[in-house]
């Protein structure tokens, strides 16, 4: 793949992503998918993205397929509608939680899920043959725009909660839009479900003026500050196009993500009476820990949420994520959910009658550690095949290459894997003891920076 890469196509606008780029994939896509039928189209709200959805929709109504424009929502949202509409697939105009200067396209079924990798491959092919279709002015297709595709969305969300006893909770809570799409639907959300809450950052604005769109512990401070100030009983961010979600507690301490995963998990598991979790290499031993006793299994998969929701798909998964928030329960849709995940610790917070720090102290004490490593995109692969050599492996340990190189001790593991979204490669080291964690982490960044440097240096 040239164009497509973990999660659909990211780049910077004006630069990779420019209007030429998008008509000519988006009319590729049209090309791969024949003159006929519903394509939807929707966007997050980034600054570049209602022209950039435009320009999609006009490729398509030009290929001879009828168009329905969604607007501005979350991507699951834009990925709910797309069966219920009928349609053959859609165009969503994203970066997710990219840097602002990015925006992206992914390209999604009609059964709601992410284009398989044997569509990309085809509309790859489309675009650098230039195959696009070409309609004489009786064959052009409709535009027409949808404004009901929130509402849908959120109804679909309250089937699968136990709204009556949320409401009775009234939870006081916090959200944190970061200026993204959340702002659309968590919102409406909230009003459904009873809660007390107040917003922050809750306007679109692509330039992310409060914090950047990543819903990391640094970039969401704001919010931990409000949830202590107000004495609140939960409080979430989203991501910019709201298909992540993470907490903060009553105590206005930050829940890592892989917290979330495996605490919901366990409580999908239970619910069903067993079942398997899929998630990617990435995830915290404490996900196959806290539901094995509940008769569930994980299955392991590549990083990246279009795998994840494949492979559910393929193995019957009733539950699956990843651990930087992006979550996926299988009776709602395939796709990473942030507003699904604030309605489920939401309905386990009311029904349990525990707080969300009390419920977090019954999963087991395993520390996960993530450090970025800048990496340009043309080294990837050369740096990738110099990781083994860094990373100590011997007859107590398990290495693993389903994506990029996981090796496992008797006291934690270690990954080393290239981003598919950004010019970086991610460290992630797991134990018991926080330190073991830290120091694994730091140690093996450290050597992947070395091999980056020398490469740079001395390229070949």
């Amino acid at each position: 793949m040239k164009l497509f890469g973990t999660n659909g196509i990211r780049d910077i606008v004006g630069e990779g992503l420019n209007a030429r780029f998008v008509a000519d994939l988006v009319g590729a896509c049209a090309a791969v998918h024949g003159a006929r039928g519903l394509a939807v189209v929707g966007t997050d709200a980034r600054t570049s993205s209602p022209a950039f959805g435009r320009i999609a929709a006009g490729a398509l109504s030009m290929g001879g397929i009828d168009v329905t424009e969604l607007g501005i929502l979350p991507t699951p949202a834009i990925q709910y509608n797309v069966p219920l509409l009928g349609a053959r697939f859609a165009m969503i105009i994203t970066a997710s939680h990219n840097p602002p200067e990015f925006n992206g396209i992914k390209g999604i079924a009609s059964d709601g899920l992410e284009f398989t990798k044997e569509t990309e491959a085809r509309v790859e092919a489309a675009y650098a043959a230039q195959e696009f279709p070409r309609m004489p002015y009786n064959r052009i297709g409709t535009i027409s725009p949808d404004p009901n595709g929130g509402a849908r969305y959120v109804e679909g969300i309250l089937s699968h909660v136990n709204v009556e006893t949320i409401i009775k909770k009234r939870l006081n809570v916090i959200l944190d839009c970061g200026n993204g799409t959340s702002a659309v639907t968590s919102t409406l959300l909230l009003q459904r479900l009873g809660s007390r809450y107040i917003t922050l950052n809750a306007t679109f604005d692509g330039t992310f003026p409060a914090h950047n769109s990543e819903p990391t512990e640094a970039n969401v401070q704001g919010l931990v500050k409000t949830v202590r100030a107000l004495g609140a009983d939960l409080g979430v961010a989203h991501d910019g196009d709201a298909d992540r979600a993470v907490f903060v507690d009553e105590k206005g301490n930050y829940v890592s993500g892989e917290k979330i995963l495996a605490l919901l998990a366990r409580e999908c598991i239970k619910e069903h009476g067993g079942g398997t979790v899929v998630t990617p290499v990435t995830s915290s031993d404490s996900v196959a820990e806290v539901i094995a006793p509940f008769g569930g299994k994980v299955q392991y998969t590549r990083v990246g949420s279009p795998v994840v929701t494949r492979k559910m798909k393929e193995v019957g998964g009733i539950f699956g994520g990843e651990e930087n928030g992006g979550i996926i329960f299988a009776e709602h849709q395939m796709a990473r959910d942030g507003a699904m995940s604030l309605a489920k610790l939401m309905d386990l917070i009311a029904s349990s009658g525990k707080s969300l720090s009390t419920l977090l102290a019954e999963l087991p004490p395993y520390h996960l550690v993530k450090v970025k490593v800048r990496c340009p995109v043309a080294l990837r692969e050369k740096v990738l095949e110099q990781v083994p050599s860094i990373l100590d492996s011997g007859k107590d340990t398990e290495v693993t290459t389903l994506d990029g190189v996981k090796v496992r001790y008797p006291n934690g593991w270690v990954l080393v894997r290239p981003s598919g979204t950004e010019p970086i490669y991610r460290v992630f080291a797991e134990s018991k003891d926080l330190q073991k964690a830290e120091e694994l982490a730091k140690n093996t960044a450290k050597k992947v920076e070395e091999i980056v440097s020398g490469l740079e240096a001395h390229p070949a």
